[in-house]
């Protein structure tokens, strides 16, 4: 609906040049009446009873007043007097806003001092034995005065505001960013207080699609945000303060956000937490729609996909013995080498692990030995595997298929002493002789994958039978 604009004038009545005259005389008083009783009728000016505040608002009490007896006396056909009054009231507004006093405080003080004004006018009139039209005339000019000077405060304070809440938006961007570029904690602190950002004990980076943001920012500006420029990617990164005291309570609150978590760290730190949640979203496969990837609980498989490049060529290096046979068979035997080493060469543990029988995995041993040779005495070496299997990058052509995590082995079985993978491993030697050691299996096998004391990354393939 557009806005019919106030005229430049409005209607004064034709009035004695002495009745003008008394009504100046009076302004003073008039003006320290009107503060008197703003101060004792609205409780956001009580402090204006005395002090720079009541200087200030009498100074625009006694404008106002004599913008009033300036159009009264000529009727201000350009509007000049008016215009200025209308200015005063604008800056009266923007002032208040600056004072935190919200719009509604200065509405009522506009109301107060119309009625003020009314009552001294009034008085005046029945002095001046004014007739009952030109009273009527008089009542209708104050409060289509007080009408248009009221708009004009109300637009100061409106745009006072707005401006206030864009720079404080600005800052606190600025904050942000800072944040997240990992800044010197003065640095952060200085700007913090510039944002009238109140720094909590912790934050936790967390990354979500952008339609997923409003529901997790609060209202009191305490969650932090920005846009990401994320290549076919639509996501906001937010910080996080410690509302949620343990971070199952954070995880909870995220369900169905499709949301990347960093760690929980002091809020000058927040940049730890934000490059382990992007990290996480460039190397581990993204949650499904409306998952929470916890990066705390990926830790493993962030720190050796941390290079990707420095994995694929040590895969080439330790997996070269492999690497002439077919794609499928070399993925057979990879996947055997990672779970005899996980499992520490129980035997019957890795054949429940694969789903195959205890003699398929003394063949398919067999054949790595002959291949790795003195390679599996070597605890680098070992290590090296474990490393280059456990989280292997997707199958290339001239890599071999990397091996599928093994599955829960039924309950531990017996010793297992007649196969051993390093041949005489004797104490102070380097050897993986099958028997029970610290890695734990549930009992009853199970599901899902478990690489105990390896490195199981993700991308890899499914499990075979046999």
């Amino acid at each position: 609906m557009e806005t019919v604009p106030d005229p430049p004038t409005i209607p004064a009545p034709r009035l004695a040049p002495e009745l003008v005259a008394a009504l100046r005389a009076r302004v003073a008083p008039l003006a320290d009446a009107t503060v008197s009783a703003i101060a004792a009728e609205v409780p956001g000016f009580a402090a204006a009873v005395d002090g720079p505040d009541r200087t200030r608002l009498e100074d625009g009490v006694r404008m106002a007043y004599d913008g009033f007896l300036g159009v009264l006396a000529d009727g201000d056909p350009e509007g000049i007097t008016l215009a200025r009054a209308r200015r005063g009231a604008y800056v009266l507004g923007r002032d208040e806003a600056r004072s935190h006093r919200s719009i509604d405080t200065l509405l009522s003080a506009y109301r107060i001092g119309s009625r003020v004004h009314w009552q001294e006018l009034s008085r005046a009139a029945v002095e001046h034995d004014l007739g009952a039209q030109e009273v009527a005339a008089l009542a209708a000019m104050v409060f289509a005065y007080a009408d248009r000077l009221s708009a004009a405060s109300v637009t100061g304070h409106a745009e006072e505001a707005a401006s206030a809440t864009r720079l404080l938006d600005q800052r606190l961007e600025r904050l942000t960013r800072a944040i997240s570029d990992g800044l010197d904690r003065g640095t952060l602190e200085r700007r913090a207080q510039q944002a009238h950002w109140a720094p909590p004990e912790t934050l936790t980076a967390i990354v979500v699609p952008f339609t997923h943001a409003p529901t997790l920012v609060t209202p009191d500006r305490a969650t932090l945000r920005f846009p990401l420029d994320q290549p076919g990617d639509d996501l906001v990164a937010l910080f996080v303060p410690d509302r949620h005291r343990d971070r199952r309570g954070l995880l909870d609150s995220l369900r169905g956000s499709s949301a990347v978590v960093g760690p929980t760290k002091p809020w000058w730190q927040g940049a730890i937490s934000l490059r382990r949640a992007l990290r996480a979203l460039e190397v581990l496969p993204r949650p499904r729609a409306g998952a929470v990837l916890d990066t705390e609980a990926h830790l493993r498989e962030l720190v050796v996909l941390a290079d990707p490049e420095s994995l694929t060529d040590l895969r080439r290096d330790v997996l070269a013995p492999l690497r002439d046979l077919p794609d499928e068979t070399a993925g057979r035997l990879a996947e055997t080498l990672l779970t005899w080493l996980l499992l520490q060469g129980r035997r019957e543990d890795v054949a429940a692990a694969l789903h195959i029988h205890p003699q398929t995995v003394r063949y398919r041993m067999n054949q790595i030995r002959e291949r790795f040779g003195e390679r599996l005495r070597d605890a680098d070496r070992v290590h090296d595997l474990i490393l280059a299997l456990g989280a292997a990058p997707a199958p290339t052509a001239s890599s071999p298929a990397p091996a599928p995590r093994p599955r829960r082995p039924a309950p531990l079985g017996d010793w297992v002493d007649d196969v051993e993978l390093s041949g005489h491993a004797g104490p102070g030697r380097t050897g993986l002789r099958g028997h029970r050691g610290e890695l734990g299996h549930r009992p009853g096998g199970g599901e899902g994958p478990q690489c105990q004391g390896g490195l199981c990354g993700p991308g890899l393939p499914g499990r075979r039978q046999g």
